[in-house]
């Protein structure tokens, strides 16, 4: 099942610049790791107002328990706010082959 999930992180006031850097260093791994797995399928950095953190994220899981596992498996996720999107397929989804 696809899931279209808004992440929008927000670092609390005072957190060293040093632990911001290396979180966003084992965040990419991570999402490296994922994107292996086939689970995180696409990333999108949408508009953003200045000082605004926001990415879209699309997902493939068995359900919405196990996208929260791996949600909950990135680094950024401590200072995530996340909104899931469960996603069912269009009957007229050109990217769906028909017969």
């Amino acid at each position: 099942m696809e899931f279209l999930t808004t992440m929008t992180t927000q670092v609390p006031e005072g957190t060293l610049e040093i632990e911001v850097g290396s979180t966003k260093e084992r965040e990419a791994v991570r999402a490296r790791e994922l994107a292996a797995q086939g689970r995180l399928l696409r990333l999108w950095r949408p508009p953003v107002r200045p000082g605004e953190w926001r990415t879209l994220g699309l997902w493939n899981a068995e359900d919405e328990s196990e996208l929260q596992e791996l949600l909950a498996s990135m680094p950024l996720h401590v200072w995530m706010t996340v909104e899931v999107t469960p996603l069912m397929p269009h009957p007229n989804d050109p990217g769906i082959a028909t017969t």
